[in-house]
């Protein structure tokens, strides 16, 4: 099921989990993890996009493989917070992922994730070759860890 909220999606989790964080672009999708504590998010992989079945055979892979309980998946909001084509091909992998597979989904804004990890990725003095190898499932991290934090925050209340 595809939460908007992640209260509902926190709600829906089978505790304790690790989760799957995904930054989903035209040609590739950046795959990062969680511990199952919920705590730490870890970049895993890219997948280069083939199509829709591919694609998710090899998400559905990681899932059974790992575990997964939840699956939080950016949503590229336009910088005013307006949704654009980007944010409909985002929901509409996120609905077909979802006739897949019966864990939760949840949105996470990623506005400037990318360049927090592009960021990340210039001050660890990444090569340029390097950082465009790695740039997705790294900014898949920065996704996962934004989620994991809200998920503490509400957790503590």
């Amino acid at each position: 099921m595809i939460y908007e909220e992640t209260s509902d999606f926190v709600a829906a989790l089978p505790r304790p989990c690790p989760l799957i964080g995904l930054d989903f672009g035209t040609k590739t999708i950046g795959v990062a993890v969680s511990d199952g504590l919920m705590s730490v998010a870890t970049p895993l992989e890219t997948i280069r996009r083939k199509k829709f079945t591919l694609d998710a055979a090899r998400i559905q892979e990681i899932i059974a493989h790992r575990n997964i309980g939840g699956l939080a998946l950016g949503l590229p909001r336009n910088m005013d917070g307006s949704e654009g084509p980007r944010c409909q091909s985002t929901r509409a992998f996120a609905r077909n992922l979802s006739r897949l597979w019966d864990g939760p989904i949840a949105y996470w804004d990623e506005r400037l994730s990318t360049v927090a990890a592009e960021r990340a990725l210039l001050e660890a003095d990444t090569s340029r070759k390097r950082r465009a190898e790695v740039i997705d499932h790294v900014a898949a991290s920065y996704i996962l860890q934004g989620l994991l934090d809200r998920v503490r925050h509400l957790a503590a209340q």
